[in-house]
């Protein structure tokens, strides 16, 4: 479909009360970035031959950052874009103009994992936070939350097996002087009940509860709370897996939870002059010393800037559990979630 030509704001958007804590906040993130430079990045990508003309897809994209800082269905933002003047200014709709379906929203999501185009938007954003300084890198926090699938958890066995009872930490990370198994080493099939509907959401236990979905890693600047990478994976994965990747290499320290210890990563960091600010982990063969328990107690309180990512996430976005089934349409909804939490920091850093 071709791209359909959106009209000037008329004189009656002009004389439309312009007032409310809506309306100046969105003028105020509308002014943040570039977003011009967005919309070439995306180019044209529903334009096609035949059928009705389609949305611009920074129009779109701004739809879908509407949607998540309002924590709104597709329906609901559909609604929102129809009667909310402050909606529709931000994403470029004029009074006259018929604003995108619900049907059309969610297609427009989906087109957004072809190509890694939502990787391309989070890293544009992030790349133009960056190019106004307030990225520090004075440290990286890492951390990942597990987050329930949309679909029903799979019916548990009658009998479960006792190896499932060890933690998350226990199950997935490696002791700290034990050799970290390669990233393509084949894992123990799971005794827990997959699912039919969504094969890509997997068990895992983290204290003595456990959960069925996805788990959500992220690296963020210890002093600005930007996020600067992220990933989504299915639940079982541990967090010391997907470490090495979030590890930027441009920061003063990295901060993380005993999960993450093991002795080559602690090792890489020290021969890229990185300090190591992992907490320590104790074993049977080697428990804590004092020393390391208050280390650990400095780390904890300075890593703590992490969990404010994951509380915006799921209590002000609705990421409680994902929306979507599959990892793929998950992994998109999760950048998008991220880009919009760093648009919304950059806000409060600017004022």
């Amino acid at each position: 479909m071709a791209i359909r030509e959106l009209g000037q704001l008329s004189l009656g958007d002009s004389l439309a009360p312009r007032t409310g804590r809506s309306h100046d906040r969105l003028e105020r993130l509308s002014r943040l970035i570039d977003w011009k430079r967005l919309g070439r990045l995306l180019g044209t990508m529903h334009a096609s031959r035949y059928g009705a003309p389609g949305y611009p897809p920074l129009l779109m994209l701004k739809a879908l950052m509407l949607q998540q800082w309002y924590d709104l269905s597709d329906p609901a933002l559909e609604d929102a874009l129809g009667d909310r003047l402050s909606f529709r200014r931000f994403v470029g709709l004029a009074l006259d103009e018929q604003a995108p379906d619900h049907s059309t929203i969610s297609r427009f999501r989906k087109a957004l994992g072809t190509d890694g185009l939502s990787e391309r938007v989070f890293a544009e954003v992030t790349r133009q936070i960056d190019g106004k300084g307030l990225i520090l890198r004075q440290g990286t926090m890492i951390d990942a939350t597990l987050v329930e699938a949309q679909v029903k958890r799979p019916a548990k066995p009658k009998h479960e097996p006792a190896t499932e009872a060890a933690t998350d930490e226990q199950a997935l990370s490696p002791a700290p002087d034990a050799t970290p198994p390669a990233e393509d080493a084949p894992r123990a099939p799971s005794k827990l009940v997959p699912s039919k509907i969504d094969p890509d959401a997997t068990w895992a236990k983290k204290g003595h509860q456990r959960y069925f979905g996805y788990k959500g890693h992220v690296a963020v600047d210890y002093q600005s709370g930007i996020i600067r990478d992220r990933k989504l994976t299915t639940a079982s994965v541990a967090d010391t897996s997907e470490a090495d990747g979030l590890i930027i290499g441009d920061e003063a320290a990295v901060y993380a939870d005993k999960a993450y210890d093991t002795k080559a990563r602690r090792a890489r960091l020290k021969a890229a002059g990185i300090k190591d600010r992992i907490a320590h982990r104790p074993n049977k063969h080697h428990p804590l010393t004092s020393r390391q328990e208050q280390r650990n107690k400095g780390i904890s309180k300075r890593r703590s800037g992490v969990e404010r990512v994951f509380a915006i996430a799921k209590h002000h976005m609705g990421w409680r559990r994902v929306r979507y089934i599959g990892l793929q349409r998950n992994a998109v909804h999760f950048d998008l979630i991220c880009t919009a939490i760093n648009l919304q920091r950059v806000a409060v850093l600017e004022t």
